[in-house]
């Protein structure tokens, strides 16, 4: 069955995953990874989009962000694939594709999931069994949301301000947030829509999007969920 068409919609978040080809690394040491967010700063910068959260694994990334126009994330996401493998490929001494074909990306509504798809991300590493708790892992924007560093290429969610009325309260109140961790049922959900297309919504912001859009945001019958590994 062909995939289904990457939606993007202005004005919404979306989370967005994307893996080395044959699940290979696609950062070596802290200079990839340096020079991978340096890219996605300057790309968001240059095409409207607001990145609310990250994580970057050996061999995948997530991120979350907001498209200012339907172009901004797809015309983002080639810019930084396009520029990264090329420093990648410059720097290691080799040459072909670096990425398992097209990124997977998903609508996240915002009220219901943002919130639990930031902890979502910042638990990858945890979920993975390289570190014990989230903070413990440089390569994401968790230090930011709880106080330990100041990330100029994140922008915070509307919905993230509205934890506290200080900046202790707002991370506190986050790091009690990823503390408590994601549940089962929004953990598979989250899974699923971004590595399937579906939307992460309720029925009513699902149906509310199809209205817009001819392409199919939910399934049609339940199908094979991903294993373990690509989350």
């Amino acid at each position: 069955m062909a995939r289904l068409a990457r939606l993007s919609i202005a004005q919404q978040p979306h989370h967005v995953v994307q893996r080395g080809n044959n699940r290979q690394p696609i950062f070596v040491d802290a200079a990839d990874r340096e020079r991978f967010l340096a890219l996605v700063g300057e790309g968001a910068a240059r095409f409207g989009v607001a990145l609310h959260a990250y994580v970057l694994m050996d061999n995948h990334f997530h991120l979350l962000a907001t498209p200012a126009t339907g172009d901004a994330l797809p015309q983002w996401m080639q810019a930084v694939g396009r520029a990264y493998v090329r420093h990648f490929n410059d720097r290691h001494g080799r040459s072909g594709t670096l990425w398992e074909g097209r990124y997977r990306s998903t609508l996240v509504q915002a009220e219901r999931y943002l919130l639990p798809c930031m902890a979502y991300i910042d638990l990858n590493p945890v979920r993975a069994g390289l570190v014990a708790e989230p903070l413990q892992h440089p390569w994401s924007s968790h230090a930011h949301y709880v106080g330990q560093r100041h990330d100029r290429i994140v922008t915070p969610h509307a919905l993230y301000w509205g934890l506290g009325n200080t900046p202790f309260d707002r991370e506190a109140a986050y790091a009690d947030l990823v503390r408590a961790g994601v549940s089962a049922a929004d953990q598979t959900l989250l899974t699923d829509a971004v590595f399937k297309g579906w939307v992460a919504g309720d029925t009513a912001f699902v149906a509310k999007m199809q209205s817009d859009t001819p392409r199919r945001l939910s399934p049609s019958k339940a199908g094979r969920r991903p294993n373990a590994a690509e989350n």
